[in-house]
């Protein structure tokens, strides 16, 4: 039996000041309750995610990591923004409940949505996973086949054209992340400098603008249980974590998800990245084909969204290491996170240099 994502105790250093929750809450959410017990969500490295028991009900409070400074990755009114926007369109959601953007009650921004039941199939779950590879297969097919309705929203009818600027995208967003990582930068990785002069020489022609999740993989998903095995079925109840969320170049979004999409014979580092290796999974070339298939886009230059979702995925991990090693979190595993900057890095110029994903 797989257990679903389950909250612990909450870390020392982040702990939330009930007594000002409880007071926000009466006044703006008076219909939440009173907030009895808060645990915390383990998993991920990004923002900090809270279960918030009342009495009857279980809600998720979300917040920026202590000594974040990236508003772009940590703004949890854009976020909260984005399921509001996709609530009535798009059912896979968490329902928003409120948004408070002071810093002062929390030490940051923050919003508190519902939350959803499910299994999310994390990499560090590999080991102990016993899924047939039918079903491992039909897991991969469903999550593929969920990003292709996402990329389907009609953009103008949800409102979420507003969310950003689709022209000229691609050639922001690799320039936005080599600065990025230029701030950020603890440790000279060469690789890290050849993969970002290859970008700015090899942008493709834009496809047209659709809405991107851009965080789009297996942490991210809830999927449905078997009642009596408690094993996932490929059955999608919610997608998490939109704080990354806009409108673009759609195939960035699948540049992004192939960037953790690992395989039987990649290295054992990059294994760690998802479960995906997994007997019966789809391979990334796979991947690549029934998106193409379900969508009816052109993937033909699918290599460069690849190498930059790689890139990007180093980017988030530097910044995430810089912060540990400048002292604002003492989350243990932020510490062990250059290697994966370095293994990323490498996966990059090895794609480069083949040619393919």
């Amino acid at each position: 039996m797989i257990s679903s994502d389950l909250p612990r105790s909450v870390r020392s250093g982040e702990e939330l000041d009930l007594i000002k929750l409880n007071a926000f809450l009466r006044v703006n959410a008076p219909n939440v309750g009173t907030v009895l017990d808060v645990r915390q969500f383990a998993g991920g490295f990004s923002n900090l995610t809270y279960l918030l028991k009342t009495a009857d009900q279980e809600y998720v409070l979300r917040r920026p990591p202590f000594g974040a400074n990236i508003k772009g990755g940590h703004d949890m009114g854009r976020e909260f923004r984005v399921l509001s926007l996709l609530t009535g369109h798009y059912d896979k959601i968490p329902e928003p409940v409120v948004y408070c953007e002071s810093s002062d009650l929390l030490g940051a921004p923050f919003y508190i949505m519902t939350r959803i039941q499910g299994v999310i199939l994390r990499a560090a779950m590999a080991s102990t996973l016993d899924i047939a590879p039918e079903r491992m297969r039909q897991l991969s097919e469903a999550l593929v086949d969920n990003l292709v309705a996402i990329h389907r929203l009609d953009i103008d009818v949800t409102g979420l054209r507003q969310l950003g600027k689709p022209e000229g995208y691609v050639p922001r967003q690799v320039e936005g992340w080599l600065k990025r990582y230029r701030d950020a930068e603890t440790d000279k990785i060469p690789a890290m400098d050849s993969v970002g002069n290859w970008l700015q020489e090899n942008y493709p022609t834009e496809q047209a603008a659709a809405f991107l999740h851009n965080d789009y993989k297996f942490d991210n998903v809830l999927l449905e249980s078997d009642n009596a095995t408690g094993e996932p079925i490929p059955i999608i109840k919610g997608v998490l974590d939109w704080e990354m969320a806009t409108v673009g170049d759609p195939l960035m979004d699948l540049g992004a998800t192939l960037a953790y999409w690992s395989e039987a014979d990649d290295s054992p580092a990059y294994r760690n990245f998802n479960l995906t290796w997994l007997p019966g999974s789809l391979t990334r070339q796979e991947v690549i084909a029934r998106y193409a298939e379900k969508s009816g886009r052109n993937v033909s230059h699918i290599l460069f969204y690849y190498v930059f979702g790689l890139y990007k995925n180093a980017v988030i991990a530097q910044q995430i290491y810089a912060r540990w090693k400048q002292g604002y979190s003492q989350d243990a595993r932020f510490g062990h996170l250059l290697p994966m900057i370095i293994e990323l890095a490498a996966k990059a110029m090895e794609a480069i240099e083949r040619r393919e994903v």
